[in-house]
């Protein structure tokens, strides 16, 4: 009949030698981790640092194009052709408004 004390202590060595194992893996991990987490650092400071820098000008006619290509993306074909037509000729705000109400209907 088998021994439960040397049983017992059987695997009482085989949790210290998983333990160990599991030791050794955490200490190749840390400095793994923290090179990692400083470079996502630096990127994400590099990447924060571009601000674009834009006009209220340039602002106001980006926030028109955006209407407008909402607006036009609503569209039939036939209708688009309309619209840019008449933005070629008349200009852009007269276009979103004349997309506004063929989008309507």
């Amino acid at each position: 009949m088998p021994n439960p004390a040397s049983s017992v202590s059987r695997e009482i060595a085989t949790l210290r030698r998983s333990l160990k194992a599991v030791d050794r893996c955490l200490r190749r991990l840390g400095p793994k981790l923290r090179r990692a987490v400083s470079r996502v650092k630096r990127s994400s400071q590099a990447r924060a640092g571009r601000k674009l820098k834009l006009s209220p000008r340039r602002r106001a006619q980006l926030k028109l194009q955006g209407l407008y290509i909402g607006y036009i993306r609503q569209l039939r074909p036939k209708q688009k052709a309309e619209v840019r037509k008449l933005r070629e000729k008349r200009g852009l705000r007269v276009a979103i408004g004349r997309a506004r109400n063929l989008g309507r209907s």
